[in-house]
């Protein structure tokens, strides 16, 4: 029988735990943890994606600030909206929400942000204290996809990890995580050019799918067994919706699901869990700042 990897769930026992540590400290005259993000621009699922950092924020007690541009905004200005950030006491962590319009260059905005300060876990120090094994603030989704599997005691050490998907933000960092100890994977990394793709994937104990792609892993891809964690989130359009659209992932659950020890739904799954990274990357700047 499939059982359910669910991120709410594992996402409000952590919350709890945070915000109880807020009442502690706050109660002796600290004041709270403070999350700031800069939002770039009108689109859609940034917007939704921050206003559900911010409502997380405030459940757990939390401070939260959010700096609006437009999506004019030059490189020079937001460059400067992030020095202030950087030098700014009162303020914890910050993110900058990407993408970024096409006049930013990304990785310069990233580079920018103080590593003290870095909660997405994006700057080249802290992927760089990540890789090496050493005190770092990991990016939010793989911190989320470990979280979800030591919540639920998915038994890793020795198991074949399979990840699907390259990128600097899920693939290639969950991919080093699972592989160190504490986990003790043994991990294959895959992508779009890799060849015989499905019969790499049908080995995995554990298959991590970011490929970027809805409904991308079919049955076939898939072994007996397997635990399954779909990091993919995609809108499609659907008129029997109220909002006018459905959510799928990167994995044909339909199909899928059936074949499986554990899967994360989507949505429900990884998602809230990486808001709730940054909410732990958050609390553990603060702890440094006030030798907690």
């Amino acid at each position: 029988m499939t059982q359910i990897l669910d991120g709410k769930q594992t996402s409000i026992a952590i919350k709890d735990e945070m915000a109880n540590q807020v009442r502690q400290y706050t109660t002796k005259g600290l004041r709270p943890p403070h999350l700031a993000a800069i939002l770039v621009g009108d689109d859609g699922a940034s917007q939704t994606y921050v206003a559900n950092k911010e409502k997380a924020s405030h459940e757990v007690g939390f401070t939260s600030s959010v700096y609006r541009y437009s999506a004019n905004t030059s490189e020079e200005e937001l460059l400067k909206a992030i020095e202030f950030l950087n030098n700014d006491d009162d303020i914890d962590g910050f993110i900058v929400q990407l993408p970024l319009p096409a006049q930013i260059n990304e990785q310069k905005v990233i580079n920018a942000i103080s590593p003290e300060k870095d909660v997405d876990g994006f700057t080249p120090i802290n992927i760089g204290r990540m890789v090496l094994g050493e005190d770092a603030f990991l990016p939010a989704t793989p911190m989320g996809i470990c979280s979800i599997l030591k919540h639920y005691n998915i038994e890793t050490t020795g198991k074949h990890c399979v990840v699907l998907g390259r990128s600097n933000i899920v693939g290639t960092p969950v991919a080093n995580l699972l592989s160190r100890k504490g986990f003790d994977c043994t991990v294959t990394l895959c992508h779009s050019r890799t060849q015989n793709l499905p019969e790499l994937t049908r080995q995995a104990d554990i298959l991590v799918v970011a490929i970027g792609k809805p409904e991308f892993v079919t049955a076939d891809m898939v072994k007996d067994g397997a635990v399954l964690v779909d990091v993919g989130i995609h809108r499609i359009a659907d008129e029997s919706k109220k909002s006018g659209y459905r959510i799928i992932g990167d994995v044909k659950h339909g199909e899928v699901d059936a074949k499986c020890s554990w899967v994360t739904p989507v949505p429900g799954g990884v998602g809230p869990l990486t808001i709730v990274s940054l909410l732990q990357n958050t609390m553990k700047a603060y702890k440094k700042r006030f030798n907690l």
